[in-house]
Order: structure tokens, then C-alpha cells, then sequence
């Protein structure tokens, strides 16, 4: 199980958008998705140590993948290079 952990706020377009992203790629992938509000300690600590500049931010296991508008593409990839690596 790959844990994703999706760094959003309160009613932000780009929020919504990766989150139905991450819920259409977990009926395909072994993915455990985590959401933490960026307006909490732990959002902003994230937020903070991942180089995130604005909502919403994603980190794919520890290490921080990207922020703002999510490219399911590029998720799409990194998630099949991982599943590669652990076969």
C-alpha cells in the first residue's frame, strides 16, 4: 500500500480537484490516501518541509511530489515506477 497524503484548505477549486483525482486512482492502485488541512500544525509543518507554496500540496510516501494543480499523468507515472520497484 502506497500512502498518499494530500495537503488542502476549505473551499479550494485546486483542493477538490486532486482529491477526485486520488479517489478515481485508488480503484486502480494500491493507494492509502491521508488529507491534512494546511491550516493545522502538522498542514503547515508539511507544507513546510515540502517546499509547498500554495494548496493544494502532495506528498507520495514521505517525499513531497508536487503543489497545485495535480497532473494525473505525472501521478500516473510516479505511482507505476513505484509499483515496478516493489515487484
Amino acid at each position: 500500500m502506497m500512502q498518499i497524503t494530500l495537503i488542502g484548505q476549505e473551499r479550494c477549486e485546486l483542493c477538490a480537484h486532486a482529491h477526485s483525482i486520488l479517489e478515481r486512482l485508488a480503484r486502480h492502485y494500491p493507494i492509502e490516501l491521508r488529507l491534512v488541512d494546511l491550516a493545522t500544525p502538522e498542514g503547515r509543518g508539511l507544507a513546510e518541509r515540502g517546499g509547498i507554496m500554495f494548496p493544494p500540496g502532495l506528498f507520495v510516501g514521505d517525499k513531497p511530489f508536487s503543489y497545485g494543480r495535480l497532473s494525473e499523468r505525472r501521478l500516473r507515472r510516479e505511482l507505476d515506477a513505484l509499483l515496478r520497484t516493489k515487484l
